[in-house]
């Protein structure tokens, strides 16, 4: 294993990731999970929601949880109160960096520019839908009340851009990633992940040092919390940081091989109750639990 070992006390934070964790592959809350995060909660652990979700559509899920405090959405760039929506902390793309990631992203459309302006019901600006991917105009169809179309992105002020987003097939994506990098080098964080709400997969940039652990790190120094203190829980390649310096990273059944390789254990899997499962053995003993690489 990668990270140093998991504490010999019940963790102090719980780190969950959403989609393909928190939720099944049907995206509804299972009723064990919800109670098992509920038992966490009562039990003094504070649970805060990593994600690559907007707040907007992450809302929903933490009123059903009944969670307060802070929420980690856009995969670290923003870190929100999870009952009012405020921006507590933010690390926007800077404007500099803008507009070249957006020129060599239209090497295969325009692409979508996320914006913090939740009060004024605009999450992400676009150009018309026929210029875009197919993957992206059908994301369009489905978010038009918070998408704003615009002639060209390229006008758009240098206000609080949170990242700039492509929707496309995997092997397209991968080569502007790796165009990106060449281009911008270590001045931009690139993220892949799986589109697990729409078709293909999703080429996020943001600004440098962004991600969910270094919005949870930063979360856990004000609560006095430290890293060993923490557990993480999720499924896709933008989880594996969190999961690997947590004190006790716990990976999915369903989790890509990446995230499985740097986990103390293997959860079951989204469709299983796996998020209620890790949370029973983290609150059921105050022993250490062995370092494992999968849990029978």
């Amino acid at each position: 294993m990668s990270h140093s070992p998991a504490p010999h006390s019940r963790p102090r934070m719980l780190a969950l990731d959403a989609d393909g964790t928190l939720v099944d592959s049907q995206g509804t809350l299972r009723p064990a999970v919800r109670d098992a995060v509920a038992a966490a909660r009562a039990s003094g652990v504070l649970v805060v929601v990593c994600t690559g979700r907007r707040y907007r559509t992450v809302q929903p899920l933490l009123e059903a949880l009944d969670l307060s405090g802070p929420v980690v959405v856009h995969n670290g760039v923003v870190v929100k109160d999870a009952r009012s929506g405020e921006t507590l902390a933010s690390k926007f793309l800077p404007h500099p960096l803008y507009r070249p990631a957006l020129a060599i992203m239209r090497g295969i459309a325009p692409p979508l520019v996320y914006v913090d302006r939740y009060f004024d019901g605009v999450d992400v600006y676009h150009e018309s839908p026929g210029r875009c991917h197919e993957f992206q105009a059908e994301y369009l169809s489905s978010n038009s009340d918070v998408a704003r179309e615009v002639d060209s992105l390229a006008d758009l002020p240098a206000e609080s851009i949170i990242m700039v987003s492509l929707m496309a097939d995997g092997e397209s994506l991968l080569e502007v990633r790796s165009a990106i990098e060449h281009e911008l080098g270590e001045r931009v964080q690139t993220n892949f992940i799986m589109n697990k709400n729409y078709r293909g997969h999703i080429l996020e940039i943001t600004r440098a040092g962004v991600s969910k652990w270094e919005a949870l790190h930063d979360i856990a120094r004000n609560e006095e919390i430290e890293p060993s203190e923490i557990a993480a829980i999720g499924d896709d390649t933008n989880d594996s940081e969190m999961i690997a310096r947590a004190g006790i990273g716990i990976a999915m059944a369903n989790a890509v091989e990446e995230v499985k390789a740097v986990a103390n254990f293997v959860t079951a899997s989204n469709d299983d109750d796996g998020v209620a499962r890790a949370i029973e053995r983290l609150l059921g003993s105050s022993t250490r639990h062995p370092v494992r690489a999968s849990e029978s």
